[in-house]
């Protein structure tokens, strides 16, 4: 899975990548005239996979990853359609967003004497709205382009029907985008989803907010919370003391997030919220030579899951040999699951669950 940190110049995009991470990119409030992302892959923190780790001491632990990019702060379009030199929107920057599985739009919830001079008072819902503006702005800017090209191939007499029929397709996105509407709120049948495949629209892509609050305002901000979530999925961080707890000691850590109120990590959060924002779950394989975490979407089934783990185990699927982990810890052994009943042989179209252990038996 990989998430996109997007937001306005300055809303603590960085504080709150390396919250994530654990990473030490540099921060400022300045601009630091810096273009790339930074990226990082971190391990999903799974308490299953540490216990089943330890019952079946595998040469090899592997816990399911989150990519995390963190790009340049994105500039409201000007009043002539203008943005800043090297912003997200051109050369490599706007390659890599486009393949994020969502986006997560940071947004300043802070006071900053310096930042309140250069960009005025705080206002996280309003620049949550101009992120998604921006979004669908560059997505017109495509649609317009595709629509451009096509018509001018029927002008020189390239008219096929496949061709009038992705027009149809573009027209409905652009007045769609033209209404404001995000294209993940359009809904399109399957030969119109086929025509679209190969354009990875950013406001097709799911979004999050991610409010950055200071260490005093953390959790007294129900009433930005409220009014976001009218909208959007959101969540509230104190970035720059999460980011002083990521580079801590664990049972350090722990002390002074109890101090302030907070469960769980920062990345503990945000994982957990994209799992449920993008219908995601995990199964596990084990082994003596391996446990694995799997990351797949809810209602997908067994041929799904071994696809996921092989090509050659979906094409040459027999049966799933299957039992869920809370089965394992309860019977404390293979034996013991299958003693009690509960180990299974299912067929292709079982839809897998949440904490499954799968043993795909195929034949290619």
């Amino acid at each position: 899975m990989k998430i996109g940190l997007v937001g306005p110049p300055k809303s603590g995009k960085t504080t709150i990548f390396n919250a994530l991470t654990r990473s030490a990119a540099e921060v400022t409030d300045y601009s630091s005239g810096k273009v790339e992302p930074n990226i990082a892959v971190v391990d999903v923190a799974d308490e299953r996979v540490t216990r089943l780790s330890a019952m079946y001491e595998p040469k090899s632990t592997i816990y399911a990853t989150i990519d995390f990019m963190d790009f340049v702060g994105v500039a409201p379009t000007d009043d002539h359609g203008a943005r800043g030199h090297g912003d997200l929107w051109s050369g490599p920057a706007m390659g890599l967003v486009k393949t994020a599985d969502a986006l997560a739009a940071v947004v300043r919830n802070f006071n900053n004497d310096v930042l309140d001079s250069m960009l005025g008072l705080p206002d996280p819902v309003r620049d949550a709205d101009a992120i998604a503006s921006e979004l669908i702005l560059a997505d017109l800017v495509l649609v317009e382009t595709r629509i451009g090209r096509i018509e001018a191939d029927h002008r020189r007499g390239k008219k096929t029907p496949q061709s009038q029929s992705e027009l149809k397709v573009f027209q409905l996105l652009h007045d769609t985008l033209n209404n404001e509407t995000p294209l993940r709120d359009l809904e399109l049948n399957s030969d119109q989803l086929r025509a679209v495949s190969g354009f990875q629209f950013l406001s097709r892509k799911p979004l999050m907010v991610v409010v950055n609050s200071s260490e005093d305002g953390y959790g007294k901000s129900d009433s930005v919370l409220t009014a976001l979530g009218e909208r959007y999925t959101a969540i509230e961080f104190a970035g720059s003391f999460e980011m002083e707890l990521a580079q801590m000691e664990d049972n350090e850590a722990r002390a002074f997030m109890e101090d302030l109120g907070i469960e769980q990590s920062a990345r503990s959060r945000l994982t957990t919220l994209a799992y449920e924002f993008l219908g995601l779950i995990s199964f596990f394989t084990v082994g003596k030579d391996e446990v694995r975490a799997w990351t797949i979407h809810s209602g997908e089934t067994a041929v799904d899951a071994a696809g996921t783990v092989h090509s050659d185990l979906a094409r040459g699927f027999i049966r799933a040999e299957c039992f869920s982990y809370d089965n394992l810890m309860e019977a404390g052994s293979e034996k013991g699951v299958k003693e009690s009943g509960h180990f299974r042989l299912e067929g292709k179209e079982y839809p897998v669950q949440d904490g499954d252990i799968l043993n795909i038996r195929f034949s290619v």
